[in-house]
């Protein structure tokens, strides 16, 4: 999976591709797969050059602190960690030698000032994967020497304030395109037809990004890149496609100070993964609404270890996301256990193997689909200070400290306190649990 150019905070759109591929690693898992998958980081980059200039910051310290901040915002989401997580600059090696055989081959030639460029003329299959997304040859850079307008740079030689490496054609840096290729041919590439099975990324990578990857690979080492190609569409707010230079860029960071992360990881998981996504406050209040009825089954089964999830149940979910992930029709099952659940209950509140059952059921979804994983409890907490909780808490502690000494009418008064700050209390065999009323 394509991963982040970590020059600025992660947006929606990031969390919209992790998330997507995330649930096809579950759903490949679930289903008895094997999978190893990477997610690349790309820390060196134009983007990244002029960040370090405007900022007078050094170019690492940059890098750094955006890979962790992207790192710990895809772990709150849910989102599983890679098994390899390769950074640009620590295979640069890598891309040389695939630069080198690209030379070495004739698909490769250097120009005057020192840059070295793919020949789109020598790839026979050039444009084969995605030529339908072709448009005013990409919108090519002219630049004096290129053989054709479609070529593209594989080395870009050193440049006043530059980032330079040594190579054997000249101090400089690879191009963006040369990374994925050169990362799986390092990391993950397999002697067959294909050297891997799945490549994704969002929608915008397709071409020209991941069609000249695949040139590269054709003609560097005779194999195709992928057997299958993944996409996710955009994120658009406001009916615009998400775009710093249209000002309306959505940080997750800011998303995730006002949500859960389950809710809005339920939200942008809530669409099929290939179509283009709306954001919109309302809709996401409106899939809040439907996660919380899963968190409110959970409490009825809070005080229950789970055993094994029904099967009937957990076949019918995976056959929908086997389905190109159809996660519309994956969740409207989820939707009918939750009433089929609450039906049975409110008809056998004793029933512990009942009980049981839902409770294996929820485990089951925050496995495969990753939400339905946090406490009950918690998640009906969040979006409440540090500073109120401790006040809460505290208002608890003083209540049963009234009840043991059968002062009930404090105790009552306690209550009303809690009611007056929006904060419901329950009293159960595990103590005294609260959450935010709705």
């Amino acid at each position: 999976v394509c991963g982040p150019t970590v020059y600025d905070y992660s947006h929606l759109g990031h969390a919209k591709s992790a998330l997507s591929f995330d649930l096809l690693k579950r759903t490949l898992k679930a289903i008895g797969y094997l999978v190893k998958m990477a997610r690349n980081i790309t820390d060196i980059d134009d983007k990244i050059i002029n960040k370090s200039l405007l900022t007078n910051t050094p170019i690492k310290m940059i890098t750094e602190f955006y890979t962790k901040n992207y790192q710990l915002e895809m772990k709150l989401l849910g989102v599983s960690t890679p098994e390899i997580e390769p950074k640009a600059t620590e295979n640069i090696k890598e891309m040389i030698n695939l630069i080198e055989a690209l030379l070495a081959n004739g698909a490769a030639y250097k120009i005057a000032n020192n840059d070295i460029y793919f020949d789109t003329s020598k790839d026979s299959k050039y444009g084969s994967l995605f030529h339908s997304l072709q448009n005013d040859k990409q919108h090519r850079v002219s630049t004096e020497g290129k053989k054709n307008e479609e070529d593209f740079v594989l080395w870009k030689a050193c440049k006043e304030a530059d980032v330079c490496f040594d190579s054997p054609f000249g101090k400089g840096r690879p191009g963006w395109h040369l990374e994925c290729s050169a990362m799986i041919k390092a990391h993950l590439a397999d002697d067959g037809e294909f050297e891997i099975d799945i490549h994704a990324g969002g929608a915008d990578l397709a071409f020209p990004h991941h069609e000249n990857e695949s040139a590269q690979t054709r003609c560097a080492y005779n194999q195709t890149l992928a057997k299958y190609w993944m996409h996710n569409g955009f994120i658009n707010i406001n009916g615009e496609k998400m775009s710093k230079s249209l000002g309306n860029s959505f940080f997750l960071k800011d998303a995730l100070r006002v949500y859960h992360p389950e809710v809005l990881r339920f939200y942008l998981l809530s669409s099929h993964y290939r179509m283009d996504f709306n954001f919109s406050e309302e809709d996401l209040l409106s899939s809040k609404k439907r996660l919380d009825k899963l968190f409110r089954l959970k409490k009825r089964v809070f005080d229950i270890s789970p055993n094994n999830p029904q099967k009937e149940f957990t076949d019918e979910v995976l056959k929908a996301l086997c389905d190109d992930l159809n996660i519309s029709i994956a969740l409207a099952k989820i939707d009918e256990m939750i009433s089929n659940a609450n039906e049975t209950l409110d008809k056998n509140p004793k029933d512990k193997e009942l009980k049981k059952n839902i409770a294996s059921n929820i485990a089951w979804i925050a496995n495969t689909l990753g939400f339905g994983a946090d406490d009950a409890y918690s998640y009906f907490q969040h979006g409440i200070s540090k500073e109120t909780k401790s006040k809460i808490e505290l208002l608890i502690e003083k209540r049963a400290a009234a009840k043991k000494e059968k002062d009930f009418k404090k105790a009552d008064e306690i209550r009303e306190e809690l009611a007056k700050m929006q904060i419901n209390i329950m009293d159960t065999t595990n103590g005294t649990l609260w959450e935010l009323k709705n």
